[in-house]
């Protein structure tokens, strides 16, 4: 199995100190532009899921602080695994008005879809917020570890139901690094968002997930479900019994999402500084700060040229790992 991991946050020093460096010699405008109507807020995916709670959030922390002259205003648009958005931020070139909050099939679904001729890298950066953190999640109680997963995946002789958010998308991305990883046979079913994929696992509906934990966590906390491995490099500080697959002998099942922000192709530069101003004034914020550690968030604060080099290569990173995908979903 190819290493799949990607550059974590303290690699991204370097790339981090280039984008200050360039902040530093922009020269300031006379007259900042500032937003004159509500600003949309696009969401790759449905309701209920780490997408759709951040950018309600990034809503919420907005108007509490009265950090702009407008409203942000979420908007789901999650068909198509992402497409949905894709195809609407791309029809909105030069929009001032439109930003979008990302998940990984912000990669995936131009790869997996030749047709939607969209090229992510050509959005405009504004911000790397943070890296969101994958666990794999079970409600029967037997299954305590990951030998007791493998062994009842195995015993269900491919009738096993692992659920996620869309088809191509990070969720099923995991999935399939998990199943090649443990020469595992499941069956995929996909949803338009993490909530509903929760709530499906709770209800019985299917067998584990691989939320995210802001997903996840009201159920955890109810007792009604449990983590039993992290895709993470190291043991989160909130699951402290959950082991990483690393320590667990498997160093390639290390995953991490994209929970960024960009506007459409061609956004003005005074719009961008705007929005790069915003979300930096948001992560400065107790309420930003308290949901990073709550729900297990490694922040970030990428922006501007790092974050369109970052872009690019994750984008290349993603086109190593579809194949993977398409080859589990055949």
């Amino acid at each position: 199995m190819k290493n799949y991991k990607y550059l974590s946050l303290p690699s991204l020093a370097a790339l981090l100190f280039v984008s200050l460096a360039a902040s530093a010699i922009t020269p300031t405008t006379a007259r900042a532009w500032e937003p004159r109507h509500p600003v949309n807020v696009i969401i790759m995916a449905g309701k209920g899921g780490g997408a759709d709670k951040l950018g309600r959030l990034w809503q919420s922390i907005v108007a509490k602080h009265k950090l702009s002259p407008q409203p942000l205003i979420p908007i789901n648009k999650g068909g198509g695994s992402g497409a949905e958005a894709l195809r609407y931020m791309k029809d909105k070139k030069g929009s001032r008005y439109d930003i979008v909050v990302t998940l990984d099939s912000l990669y995936t679904t131009p790869i997996i879809i030749k047709g939607l001729n969209i090229d992510p890298t050509s959005f405009t950066p504004i911000r790397l917020m943070a890296q969101d953190t994958f666990l794999l999640w079970v409600t029967d109680p037997k299954i305590k570890t990951v030998d007791d997963y493998v062994k009842a995946v195995k015993a269900s002789n491919g009738k096993w139901k692992m659920g996620g958010t869309g088809s191509g998308q990070e969720d099923s991305l995991v999935t399939a690094m998990l199943a090649d990883a443990y020469g595992l046979h499941m069956i995929y079913v996909p949803y338009k968002g993490g909530g509903t994929v929760a709530a499906q696992l709770v209800g019985g509906h299917i067998d584990s997930t691989v939320n995210n934990p802001s997903e996840q966590l009201g159920f955890y906390n109810a007792g009604k479900s449990h983590p039993i491995a992290a895709f993470t490099d190291e043991r989160l500080p909130a699951f402290p019994n959950a082991p990483t697959f690393k320590e667990l002998g498997k160093p390639d099942l290390i995953y991490y999402m994209d929970r960024m922000v960009l506007g459409p192709p061609k956004m003005p530069k005074d719009a961008q500084e705007y929005y790069q101003k915003l979300f930096q004034k948001i992560s400065e914020t107790p309420e930003w700060k308290s949901y990073v550690k709550k729900n297990s968030l490694i922040a970030s604060d990428i922006q501007g040229a790092s974050m369109h080099k970052y872009l690019v290569q994750r984008y290349k990173l993603h086109e190593k790992l579809v194949p993977l995908w398409l080859k589990f979903n055949k």
